[in-house]
């Protein structure tokens, strides 16, 4: 042994093999107690673990420059800050975040609720999850302002013994389309025109005007509910219908909903932007401060569950995301109440890189043949790949917490390699009886339900388009329908008067009340409307020429 291997034995990191599985043992960190001459736990260095000795000046001919390319402290600073940000999200990119634990209560409607789920996480009362939640708007770039007028984003990764699990949803209980094919479209026409990259009510509502099952989800968004007060004050919805399934393999359909303990509260246009003026960011920094000072909010989760079926007893198909389940035939069963109780420690980390996704289910949770859910699973996940990287889920705040061993290998940034104790790390692939993984016993009964028909593109039979759009309308309260049909009028009233036609018609459709009051707002708006634009017009002939 060498003189400088006495002075400096190998540490433990050096000489223990890396639980994680990676070659690359005894690998730096921030609280790595290794440090070279002169250095402290407080030292700057770069990410090569130089230690930066001149943080303030390039390095330079003479003092006024010219500059020299072999800057490398430079360059690594600059290079990275140039890369800091990701992608953000084509939907859902304004957000905020906080951790949590869900404590489950094992029963669901006086039940056990393993007559319904063999899912872990629910069995037992006062079985606590951790979580992630992260709120957002939808439509919206990840700097607007957050009292716009725009449904919720409300998805929790719950970290179970079994693995991540997440619960991707909205605010509101149902969605404008039914089909996939139309997701692209929907977020064209509700995004910036391409060209003057304003957003443009006409443009969502010629989309709108020719998308009959929108009704029920424009009724909500344009009452006080497409506003709400914060996030702490705000209900969640899975949206979708998904499945439960028991030991004994058997089925039954499901919705989730996110009851907040401190009531619901939610604003009028003029109430948000009286908010938005003095403050864009009030929903992340209620949140944050509240978490702050203690005052952990809190939701229930709910579910409804129904016989898997077609139920041609009902006047929709309950597949259909644009439809809400009634609550007197299927009602709201509590199953464990989720406390947010923990704010991130770095935004960027945790809120912007959190990826979620409608298929991340564990054992006992199962899919239904809900079309928007088939298409979303798909979309989500893969969106994550893109925006984040390959291995995103290597990340910490994506990474299950318990034993991960996969034969998936290499891609950009992968920073860990999920080869067990014990594998053959020549055996990258499965079967094998050379050492590789082996798969995991069954839990229970696989869920095999029987599906037959002709392979077609076709609407479901029972559209049902306006029925409860109209029930809703008239459960608003007045002061709501009143501000259902000011803030339509107004984004309706610039617009193409043969999408004007449409949309009463729609209207009509849903409630007689509901389409007179939005045609009388529309004409009352019209002489304004032109009255303005007689002004604009003469204000602009007699301004003087500008000069060239």
């Amino acid at each position: 042994m060498d003189d400088q291997t006495r002075q400096n034995p190998p540490s433990q990191t050096e000489t223990t093999p890396d639980p994680s599985g990676t070659a690359a043992q005894g690998a730096g960190h921030p609280a790595d107690p290794r440090h070279s001459e002169g250095e402290t736990a407080q030292t700057l260095t770069t990410r090569q673990g130089h230690p930066v000795t001149d943080n303030q000046h390039l390095r330079t001919v003479g003092p006024r420059g010219p500059v020299t390319l072999e800057n490398y402290h430079f360059l690594e600073k600059i290079s990275h800050f140039d890369r800091e940000r990701v992608p953000e999200r084509v939907v859902h990119a304004r957000g905020a975040g906080a951790h949590g634990v869900f404590e489950a209560y094992g029963t669901v409607g006086g039940e056990p609720i393993s007559k319904y789920t063999r899912a872990k996480l629910f069995q037992e009362a006062g079985k606590q999850t951790p979580v992630f939640v992260r709120f957002s708007s939808v439509i919206h770039g990840g700097h607007s302002p957050e009292t716009l007028r725009d449904p919720r984003g409300f998805a929790v990764k719950f970290y179970t013994e079994d693995g991540n699990w997440d619960l991707v949803g909205n605010n509101l209980k149902v969605f404008f389309i039914r089909d996939a094919m139309k997701f692209p479209d929907l977020v064209h026409a509700f995004k910036p025109d391409p060209v003057t990259n304003r957003q443009d009510g006409q443009r969502i509502f010629d989309f709108i005007s020719q998308t009959p099952e929108a009704m029920h989800m424009i009724t909500f968004l344009f009452s006080p509910w497409g506003i709400p007060a914060n996030y702490r004050q705000m209900q969640g919805s899975g949206v979708n219908t998904y499945k439960w399934v028991n030991a004994a393999g058997e089925g039954v359909l499901v919705k989730y909903h996110w009851e907040p303990l401190q009531g619901i509260r939610n604003l009028t246009q003029a109430e948000a932007e009286q908010v938005q003026g003095k403050n864009f960011n009030h929903a992340t920094q209620d949140l944050y401060d509240h978490i702050a000072a203690g005052q952990f909010p809190q939701w229930e989760l709910c579910v409804q569950i129904m016989s898997d079926g077609e139920h041609p007893e009902l006047d929709f198909d309950p597949l259909d995301d644009t439809k809400l389940w009634p609550e007197d035939q299927f009602p709201f069963l509590p199953v464990g109440k989720m406390t947010l109780d923990r704010n991130p420690e770095n935004y960027f980390a945790e809120v912007e890189q959190v990826a979620f996704g409608t298929g991340v289910l564990v054992d006992g949770l199962d899919f239904s043949d809900d079309k928007m859910l088939q298409g979303r699973t798909f979309s989500y996940s893969d969106t994550q790949r893109y925006r984040v990287g390959t291995n995103y889920l290597q990340l910490p705040i994506n990474a299950p917490r318990k034993h991960v061993a996969t034969n998936q290998r290499d891609g950009q940034m992968a920073y860990r390699v999920d080869t067990a104790p014990g594998q053959n790390p020549h055996v990258n692939y499965e079967p094998s009886v050379l050492g590789g993984l082996r798969e995991a016993p069954p839990a229970g009964q696989p869920h095999t339900p029987h599906v037959s028909g002709q392979l077609v593109r076709q609407s479901i039979d029972r559209t049902n388009d306006f029925g409860q759009a109209g029930e809703r309308y008239r459960a608003f309260e007045p002061w709501e329908r009143d501000e259902l049909i000011r803030n339509l009028v107004d984004t309706l009233a610039p617009v193409d008067p043969r999408i004007q036609q449409r949309m009463i018609q729609l209207f009509t459709q849903c409630d007689a009340d509901y389409g007179r009051r939005v045609a009388e707002g529309l004409a009352q708006a019209r002489p304004q409307d032109k009255q303005a634009q007689a002004v604009q017009d003469a204000e602009q002939q007699s301004e003087p020429a500008q000069p060239y």
